[in-house]
């Protein structure tokens, strides 16, 4: 009967049922990790239904059955290729298609091309391990997979680890084969995760102590650049260290780990999270042209696929712990983000997110990332399982979040609240204790967000609309007020802000970085130019602080992380190679002590990150100007931002995470909106809950650029609208002032109570 009904019901009946199976019944009845909680596995475990190794177990039979390639090889002439093997994932070696997809399918007139030459998919022994293969070049995502490739490396013994693979890692007291090198001596002396879960089972039984270990036995997957001493750690570089498990672990996997969780995978992201970038004015250039695959993929891991359209991207740069998460191949994810690359995989996948404040999450440990809007996040198919989480990263003995080895941890004590995260949620009870538990709230809607560019952009812009509208108001009580953008229209039925994050900036830009009035673009006009005002004169500037003279509307609270900004010679302004060699340094690898032995016992995801990092060999401006400035940017949109929360009574933002439909893997995309402007870079906390799915699609081609050298994404005025196969989730989302978490969670749990948004990828349920 189910299977008659139209897919989105499918897909709420397959989260009911799955919820079904994860509640703890009577031990005679078998516990199912489908959508497991926490609070469920630990319930389950208590009441004799499942062991903690029993859980693990369930869970490498998922990753045996679903994790495997999804991708197939786009080649110039679409024949088949011989029969490749890749590494080993939960006991059985990678198989990849040796079907071919022919580039003319994929990319129209092909043959007046004239660009550098296409970059067509081919398989390749990898740098770490010559005898194994991998996808290089340029792929699409197979329809209805059945394998969606998100998890990297398991903590399984003899695969968890390239040095120390097969007998190398034979458990302590058994004989290592000759040949192994010494490290693995020391390596195999730690438990895998089997092992662990069953330590745990052999301690505690059905008796855990949850007051002191509150993530026991909960299965979490950790974003490939985090440091985990038991687990290959590279960044999802295929690249050759002596030894490629780190001597310890990241603060954030140790905290863990102590609160009991089991430290289960890696999982796929884009190589160093968001590549190496390209310092501009090197010798090397790239030699091929069009990105290899979609976003967040690598060189030894390959590229990750949605578990809702394997054909689709689940975004970067954490594109391997959206997708694990929603397919119930982990329970936890640790994600990171440094422009959208948390919340990005959260809404594509279907699954909440908690982004903190920088700093109260611990980022040491991290391969090149402690920069100012680098930051850790929590993955979780719950917003409350995620405020759990949360919750155990804080030190047990300090209270405290803080890490002398990060300097950005040194949060003040009064940004953490006295109470636990958890505290602050608002599940089924509270909901129907208070009725409207967000009376007394205001959110202001952010509708540069939701401006409708194409047509693309109307379908989800509307949906959230209603969501925001219909349950934050109606049903929750929060009060609404929403920004004025040009291109979107003023909503009569929401009350404007009075003071606008123009207003703010207009008073701290003359005062702060009155350098900016000066600026002009590469065509030699002012950036901040207004008609009849001389922008660049000390009366302008006066009058503006005293709001006597208008603030160029070309900047807003999207986009002044960069406008009118002093070039970098990264996207970020960050010091790449800087950063790799310090971190190196910390590692102590016997062959990979610097940026340069890395790049030179590597291989890359494309020729143009080679090219990339080749050019941060010979970087010799580590006195980049810009650096310093972003920082005071920061600085300043915190302060513009905070301002327009004090002056209109606001409690927090909201807008859809996205309101572009979901790309297809090495497909086009247009319209995308830039979210990481305002978050990372203001260093404050976002959340994101699921809110429904979309079926509408505009589908964009390439079309090739006017003298035929590149490929260019379009979306002809005569594209039909058409409905997707598979409906594709989307995600509301809401941010506010440094350690204004309590509310977010609060917000965001009463909305996902509400709701029950959450539903499960159909293609990937119960085993049977």
């Amino acid at each position: 009967m189910i299977d008659r009904l139209p897919l989105v019901h499918r897909l709420r009946c397959g989260a009911l049922l799955a919820a079904a199976l994860a509640a703890p019944a009577g031990a005679a009845e078998k516990f199912h990790i489908e959508e497991a909680t926490v609070d469920s596995v630990h319930a389950a475990i208590q009441s004799g239904a499942t062991t903690c190794r029993e859980v693990v177990q369930a869970y490498i039979d998922r990753a045996r059955a679903y994790n495997g390639v999804c991708t197939a090889l786009v080649t110039a002439d679409g024949r088949d290729i011989a029969p490749a093997r890749g590494y080993v994932r939960a006991g059985k070696p990678l198989v990849f298609p040796t079907r071919t997809v022919k580039a003319s399918t994929v990319l129209p007139d092909l043959e007046r091309y004239r660009g550098l030459p296409l970059d067509y998919g081919r398989m390749e022994a990898t740098v770490s391990d010559p005898s194994v293969m991998a996808q290089m070049g340029m792929r699409i995502g197979l329809p209805d997979a059945g394998q969606i490739n998100a998890l990297e490396t398991l903590n399984i013994r003899g695969e968890r680890s390239v040095t120390c693979k097969g007998a190398f890692d034979a458990p302590p007291g058994t004989p290592l084969p000759a040949g192994a090198p010494a490290v693995c001596e020391h390596f195999r002396q730690q438990p895998d995760a089997l092992e662990t879960a069953a330590a745990l089972d052999a301690q505690y039984g059905r008796k855990p102590d949850l007051a002191a270990l509150p993530m026991y036995c909960v299965v979490t997957a950790i974003k490939d650049p985090y440091d985990t001493r038991d687990m290959r750690t590279t960044a999802n570089n295929d690249v050759a260290f002596a030894m490629d498990a780190p001597p310890g672990d990241a603060t954030l996997v140790a905290r863990l780990r102590a609160q009991g969780a089991i430290i289960y995978a890696k999982s796929v992201a884009h190589e160093f999270n968001g590549g190496p970038g390209n310092p501009a004015g090197g010798a090397a250039k790239a030699k091929t042209n069009l990105v290899a695959g979609g976003q967040g993929m690598g060189a030894w891991a390959g590229q990750p696929c949605n578990p809702y359209d394997t054909t689709r991207v689940p975004r970067g740069s954490s594109s391997g712990s959206g997708p694990a998460i929603s397919a119930n191949l982990a329970m936890i994810g640790i994600c990171e983000q440094s422009g959208a690359s948390c919340q990005g995989p959260a809404s594509r996948s279907g699954i909440a997110m908690l982004l903190t404040t920088k700093g109260i999450i611990p980022d040491n440990g991290g391969i090149g990332y402690q920069w100012f809007n680098d930051r850790a996040g929590i993955h979780a198919r719950t917003l409350a399982d995620a405020a759990h989480v949360l919750d155990a990263l804080k030190d047990p003995q300090t209270g405290r979040y803080d890490d002398i080895r990060d300097p950005f941890a040194a949060v003040p004590a009064a940004l953490i609240p006295a109470q636990p995260y958890a505290s602050f949620i608002v599940d089924a009870a509270a909901l129907k204790k208070s009725g409207r538990p967000l009376a007394g709230l205001r959110i202001a809607i952010l509708r540069e967000h939701m401006v409708k560019k194409t047509r693309n952009h109307e379908a989800i812009s509307a949906q959230i609309d209603s969501e925001i509208k219909t349950v934050l108001r109606d049903r929750l009580g929060a009060e609404l007020v929403e920004t004025t953008p040009p291109g979107y229209p003023d909503d009569p039925d929401v009350a404007n802000l009075r003071y606008s994050f123009s207003d703010a900036l207009a008073e701290l830009l003359p005062n702060l970085m009155p350098e900016l009035f000066s600026r002009r673009d590469p065509s030699g006009k002012l950036y901040f130019a207004v008609p009849g005002w001389d922008v660049t004169s000390a009366d302008y500037l006066l009058k503006l602080s005293r709001h006597e003279a208008p603030l160029t509307a070309a900047v807003d609270i999207t986009n002044f992380a960069g406008f009118a900004a002093t070039p970098c010679v990264s996207t970020l302004c960050a010091d790449f190679a800087f950063d790799i060699n310090r971190y190196l340094a910390a590692r102590g690898d016997a062959r990979i002590k610097t940026w340069a032995d890395w790049v030179a016992h590597a291989k890359f995801r494309e020729d143009k990150s080679r090219a990339g990092a080749e050019n941060w060999i010979a970087f010799k401006d580590h006195e980049q100007a810009g650096k310093a400035e972003r920082l005071a940017r920061s600085y300043i949109a915190r302060l513009a931002l905070l301002k327009v929360m004090h002056e209109n009574g606001i409690d927090a933002f909201v807008h859809p995470e996205n309101t572009v439909p979901t790309p297809k893997i090495l497909g086009p995309n247009v319209g995308a909106i830039s979210l990481d402007g305002i978050t990372p870079f203001f260093q404050i906390p976002r959340v994101v809950v699921p809110a429904g799915f979309t079926d509408v699609i505009y589908e964009p081609q390439y079309a090739l650029n006017p003298d035929a050298t590149d490929y260019v994404p379009v979306l002809a005025p005569n594209t039909p609208k058409t409905r997707l196969a598979h409906p594709m989730p989307i995600a509301i989302t809401f941010f506010a002032g440094q350690g204004e978490e309590p509310t977010l969670i609060k917000i965001g749990t009463a909305y996902e109570t509400a709701t029950h948004h959450r539903a499960p990828p159909p293609a990937f349920g119960p085993l049977r």
